[in-house]
């Protein structure tokens, strides 16, 4: 049996790209820290004719050692890419573990825009995934995986570097969101996965249509739709049910409710002071360098400096339900809203731009990580569907 081509990039040659890049970024700041050195030298008399040959003799003993480490990396991971692209196909198609979700998922929120660009196989394709593995959208493979499909659906959209694996507890107190509105309302729940190193609106247009394609290819004709989104899943899912709408896509007429948790409608202070940071390291010459490194990081990232802004009038009747956290137990503790839920503020998470049937809600004590299994959250979402029944 032939085996099949195997793909042409993975994590060896992301890595090669990432060390290239790193050393090609302390070469620079080597180069302009010695430059000040030997400007000062050079100025001084009887000692100028020295150090300019000294300088000279430096700069071409630097420039060997760097370019040495360039190549050196280069083919180290090469070969390493190689034993990477012949590995057996019963490694290949076996689903990662946890170790290996989570780089892959981390890699994809800080460079998944490179990765999809150059056609990486880090970079995660968007779809419904069950077991490790996407499902494909048509009726045959969603009757297998689903033997009583139902015809109320529940999709969880992650969050940045995250999979669908962040809504599964890890302790006795938490919740499986999941389970619990299959239980208490007969949703059969679903979960997406997706490149959040994307931009937002892209990943948006990508969930507008393969919702449309859900639906159409489900084995029972869908009566109802609930999404649930944290954090960047929020942003990413509101975008969807605008754009579908605008299309005049068939999905947002039987969506009921949207359940935004800790998503930042009006932008992170975490990715402005990154922001900060970087245009404050471009102003001297020295720290440019660092600069450089972190304006790398992903437009996914780069577009939660100020949230994805909406229409004024929500082009949809989708009910929309917005939950924000703090880190105090008391919600309006002077703190609360400065420090939020640890990356997000309470009043990017529950303030919005949006009019139409749209309520928020208010919990202390609730990292943002922890949004996803608390079982006071799932309690919040569990009234609000039972107030629109």
């Amino acid at each position: 049996m032939n085996k099949k081509t195997p793909p042409e990039t993975g994590y060896s040659d992301a890595a090669k790209v990432a060390m290239q890049a790193t050393t090609a970024r302390v070469q620079e700041m080597h180069r302009a820290i010695a430059a000040q050195s030997f400007d000062v030298l050079t100025r001084i008399p009887l000692i100028a004719g020295p150090a300019s040959v000294v300088q000279k003799a430096h700069d071409a003993i630097a420039g060997g050692v760097y370019a040495a480490i360039h190549h050196g990396t280069g083919g180290v991971l090469g070969a390493s890419a190689i034993v990477e692209r012949n590995l057996p196909e019963s490694v290949e198609d076996r689903p990662p573990g946890r170790l290996a979700r989570g780089v892959r998922s981390a890699l994809n929120a800080a460079f998944g825009d490179h990765l999809a660009q150059t056609g990486n196989v880090l970079a995660i394709a968007m779809g419904i995934y069950r077991d490790g593995r996407m499902l494909a959208l048509d009726r045959a493979a969603l009757a297998a995986a689903f033997p009583a499909p139902g015809k109320r659906l529940c999709i969880f959209i992650h969050g940045l570097a995250f999979d669908e694996h962040c809504w599964q507890p890890t302790s006795e107190r938490e919740v499986d969101f999941a389970s619990s509105v299959q239980a208490d309302f007969g949703y059969t729940p679903l979960t997406l996965r997706y490149n959040t190193g994307l931009p937002i609106a892209d990943n948006g247009n990508r969930l507008a249509g393969l919702l449309e394609d859900l639906l159409t290819a489900w084995p029972e004709p869908v009566e109802e739709l609930l999404l649930i989104g944290h954090s960047m899943g929020g942003l990413i899912a509101r975008h969807a049910c605008e754009v579908a709408a605008a299309g005049d896509l068939h999905w947002p007429q039987v969506t009921r409710m949207l359940v935004c948790l800790g998503s930042p409608h009006l932008g992170s202070p975490v990715e402005r002071l990154g922001q900060v940071v970087t245009v404050a390291l471009d102003k001297h010459e020295i720290t440019a360098p660092l600069g450089k490194i972190a304006a790398t990081r992903s437009q996914g990232v780069k577009d939660l400096r100020h949230g994805p802004g909406a229409n004024a009038a929500t082009p949809h009747a989708i009910a929309l339900r917005f939950l924000g956290s703090t880190l105090t137990e008391d919600v309006d503790h002077p703190l609360a809203e400065w420090f939020g839920d640890g990356l997000v503020t309470m009043g990017s998470a529950t303030g919005h731009p949006v009019t139409g049937d749209v309520q928020s809600a208010r919990i202390g004590g609730i990292p943002h990580m922890a949004l996803t299994t608390e079982p006071r959250v799932y309690a919040q979402i569990k009234a609000w569907l039972a107030e629109t029944r």
